[in-house]
């Protein structure tokens, strides 16, 4: 028998929570690493189809790709939980972004610091639509190259838009990220509801 967290009024609260960026860049990783449940996960064993259309010279392993979303989900604490959509990194799979940010509070970019030029495009997607986001830089290999001010300025970005460092693999890590995303969109919700009209 499963136990629902509750607050003490029986209430539990939930949140969507897009994670986005580019290809390869560890959103099925991310979303693995933190669920508590077992992810739903859309991976397809890459074709031929895909040469030249993806670029996997930055990640030569890789084998297989998301073709529709990612999902999980995580109790953060008893009374709060965030359901997780992972989107497809290619473009040719863009078409489902709209659907999958539907009702989202706010959207994690996850960004290779390598390949920093992949993440333009989600960044130009969430700001179009007033999504909040924050920018988690994937630390590959433990090693975090470049400084998050750096970051910030290579992808001209708002003073206002956090921008943190994670590891994808990292249950602590990945939930690190996801509570300052939430408590990033606390903040600008709260910073509305007292703006003057």
């Amino acid at each position: 028998m499963s136990h629902r967290p509750s607050t003490p009024s029986g209430r539990v609260t939930s949140a969507k929570i897009v994670i986005a960026g580019g290809f390869g860049v560890g959103k099925t990783t991310l979303v693995g690493s933190v669920s508590e449940i077992t992810p739903l996960t859309t991976e397809a064993i890459m074709t031929s189809a895909g040469v030249g259309v993806d670029d996997t010279r930055q990640v030569p392993g890789k084998t297989t790709t998301t073709v529709a979303m990612d999902f999980g989900r995580i109790s953060i604490d008893r009374d709060l939980i965030l359901y997780l959509f992972g989107t497809p990194g290619q473009t040719r799979f863009w078409f489902m972004w709209d659907e999958l940010v539907r009702g989202a509070i706010g959207a994690v970019v996850l960004v290779d610091t390598r390949r920093l030029a992949d993440c333009f495009a989600a960044i130009d997607f969430f700001e179009h639509r007033r999504l909040p986001y924050l920018v988690a830089i994937n630390c590959f290999d433990g090693m975090q190259y470049h400084d998050p001010q750096d970051v910030r300025d290579a992808l001209a970005i708002s003073s206002d838009v956090p921008v943190v460092a994670c590891d994808a693999r990292n249950r602590e890590s990945t939930k690190h990220v996801l509570i300052s995303l939430v408590e990033y969109v606390l903040t600008m919700r709260r910073s509305r509801a007292v703006a003057p009209a």
